[in-house]
Protein backbone atom coordinates (compact mmCIF):
# COMPACT_ATOMS: atom_id res chain seq x y z
CA UNK A 1 0.00 0.00 0.00
CA UNK A 2 1.32 3.42 -0.96
CA UNK A 3 -0.09 6.85 -1.64
CA UNK A 4 -0.20 6.30 -5.40
CA UNK A 5 -2.01 2.98 -4.87
CA UNK A 6 -4.50 4.75 -2.61
CA UNK A 7 -5.22 7.20 -5.42
CA UNK A 8 -5.64 4.38 -7.93
CA UNK A 9 -7.93 2.56 -5.50
CA UNK A 10 -10.03 5.69 -5.05
CA UNK A 11 -10.32 5.98 -8.82
CA UNK A 12 -11.29 2.32 -9.14
CA UNK A 13 -13.95 2.70 -6.45
CA UNK A 14 -15.27 5.76 -8.26
CA UNK A 15 -15.48 3.78 -11.50
CA UNK A 16 -17.52 1.03 -9.83
CA UNK A 17 -19.87 3.63 -8.34
CA UNK A 18 -20.11 5.41 -11.68
CA UNK A 19 -20.95 2.18 -13.49
CA UNK A 20 -23.69 1.46 -10.97
CA UNK A 21 -25.10 4.97 -11.42
CA UNK A 22 -25.00 4.58 -15.21
CA UNK A 23 -26.84 1.27 -14.85
CA UNK A 24 -29.53 2.95 -12.76
CA UNK A 25 -29.88 5.73 -15.35
CA UNK A 26 -30.23 3.12 -18.09
CA UNK A 27 -32.91 1.25 -16.15
CA UNK A 28 -34.77 4.48 -15.45
CA UNK A 29 -34.64 6.13 -18.85
CA UNK A 30 -33.57 3.54 -21.39
CA UNK A 31 -30.37 3.18 -23.35
CA UNK A 32 -29.30 6.73 -24.15
CA UNK A 33 -25.53 7.36 -24.18
CA UNK A 34 -25.51 11.00 -23.03
CA UNK A 35 -27.56 10.53 -19.82
CA UNK A 36 -25.57 7.35 -19.13
CA UNK A 37 -22.32 9.30 -19.43
CA UNK A 38 -23.60 12.05 -17.13
CA UNK A 39 -24.80 9.41 -14.66
CA UNK A 40 -21.41 7.73 -14.76
CA UNK A 41 -19.50 10.97 -14.14
CA UNK A 42 -21.77 12.16 -11.35
CA UNK A 43 -21.85 8.69 -9.77
CA UNK A 44 -18.06 8.36 -9.91
CA UNK A 45 -17.48 11.77 -8.33
CA UNK A 46 -20.06 11.28 -5.57
CA UNK A 47 -18.75 7.78 -4.86
CA UNK A 48 -15.19 9.05 -4.53
CA UNK A 49 -16.29 11.85 -2.21
CA UNK A 50 -18.31 9.46 -0.04
CA UNK A 51 -15.40 7.01 0.14
CA UNK A 52 -13.04 9.75 1.31
CA UNK A 53 -15.51 11.27 3.79
CA UNK A 54 -17.05 8.12 5.25
CA UNK A 55 -14.92 5.12 4.37
CA UNK A 56 -11.57 6.86 4.82
CA UNK A 57 -11.74 7.42 8.59
CA UNK A 58 -13.12 3.93 9.16
CA UNK A 59 -10.36 2.40 7.03
CA UNK A 60 -7.75 4.38 8.97
CA UNK A 61 -9.14 2.81 12.14
CA UNK A 62 -8.89 -0.63 10.51
CA UNK A 63 -5.28 0.14 9.62
CA UNK A 64 -4.53 1.07 13.23
CA UNK A 65 -6.11 -2.22 14.38
CA UNK A 66 -4.12 -4.16 11.73
CA UNK A 67 -7.29 -5.21 9.91
CA UNK A 68 -6.32 -4.74 6.27
CA UNK A 69 -7.64 -7.86 4.56
CA UNK A 70 -10.34 -8.23 1.94
CA UNK A 71 -13.01 -9.12 4.48
CA UNK A 72 -12.30 -5.93 6.38
CA UNK A 73 -12.62 -3.91 3.18
CA UNK A 74 -15.88 -5.63 2.27
CA UNK A 75 -17.22 -5.15 5.80
CA UNK A 76 -16.27 -1.47 5.92
CA UNK A 77 -17.87 -0.89 2.53
CA UNK A 78 -21.05 -2.78 3.36
CA UNK A 79 -21.55 -1.28 6.82
CA UNK A 80 -20.73 2.27 5.74
CA UNK A 81 -22.99 2.00 2.69
CA UNK A 82 -25.82 0.48 4.70
CA UNK A 83 -25.65 3.14 7.41
CA UNK A 84 -25.35 5.99 4.92
CA UNK A 85 -28.35 4.95 2.85
CA UNK A 86 -30.49 3.92 5.82
CA UNK A 87 -29.88 7.24 7.55
CA UNK A 88 -30.63 9.11 4.35
CA UNK A 89 -34.01 7.43 3.93
CA UNK A 90 -35.19 7.60 7.54
CA UNK A 91 -34.70 11.28 8.33
CA UNK A 92 -31.33 10.64 9.94
CA UNK A 93 -32.51 7.52 11.81
CA UNK A 94 -35.48 9.53 13.12
CA UNK A 95 -33.39 12.40 14.50
CA UNK A 96 -34.70 15.03 12.09
CA UNK A 97 -38.32 16.12 11.74
CA UNK A 98 -40.33 14.34 9.11
CA UNK A 99 -43.29 15.69 7.17
CA UNK A 100 -46.63 15.13 8.99
CA UNK A 101 -47.96 12.91 6.20
CA UNK A 102 -45.22 10.33 6.72
CA UNK A 103 -46.20 9.32 10.26
CA UNK A 104 -48.82 6.67 9.30
CA UNK A 105 -46.43 4.94 6.91
CA UNK A 106 -43.36 5.09 9.14
CA UNK A 107 -43.10 1.32 9.62
CA UNK A 108 -43.26 0.76 5.86
CA UNK A 109 -40.70 3.49 5.29
CA UNK A 110 -38.28 1.71 7.64
CA UNK A 111 -38.89 -1.69 6.04
CA UNK A 112 -38.36 -0.23 2.57
CA UNK A 113 -35.29 1.70 3.73
CA UNK A 114 -33.71 -1.43 5.22
CA UNK A 115 -34.37 -3.47 2.08
CA UNK A 116 -33.04 -0.74 -0.21
CA UNK A 117 -30.02 -0.17 2.02
CA UNK A 118 -29.18 -3.88 1.95
CA UNK A 119 -29.04 -3.80 -1.84
CA UNK A 120 -26.86 -0.70 -1.80
CA UNK A 121 -24.68 -2.27 0.90
CA UNK A 122 -23.84 -5.01 -1.61
CA UNK A 123 -22.71 -2.39 -4.11
CA UNK A 124 -20.72 -0.63 -1.38
CA UNK A 125 -19.11 -3.96 -0.43
CA UNK A 126 -18.09 -4.45 -4.08
CA UNK A 127 -16.59 -0.96 -4.09
CA UNK A 128 -14.66 -1.76 -0.88
CA UNK A 129 -13.35 -5.03 -2.32
CA UNK A 130 -12.35 -3.38 -5.60
CA UNK A 131 -10.49 -0.64 -3.79
CA UNK A 132 -8.73 -3.17 -1.55
CA UNK A 133 -7.75 -5.26 -4.58
CA UNK A 134 -6.22 -2.26 -6.35
CA UNK A 135 -4.50 -0.82 -3.27
CA UNK A 136 -3.04 -4.07 -1.93
CA UNK A 137 -2.25 -6.06 -5.06
CA UNK A 138 1.14 -7.70 -5.10
CA UNK A 139 3.67 -6.45 -7.59
CA UNK A 140 4.53 -9.21 -10.05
Amino acid sequence: MSLDRAGLALGAGGVVGGLFAALLVTVGSGFDPFPMLIGFIVGAVITAMAVVAIGGPVWLLCHALDRRGPWSAVSVGALAGFALFLGGQTYGFGIFAMPPGDAPGLLYRWISAIATSLVLALVSALIGWTMWRVAYRRLG
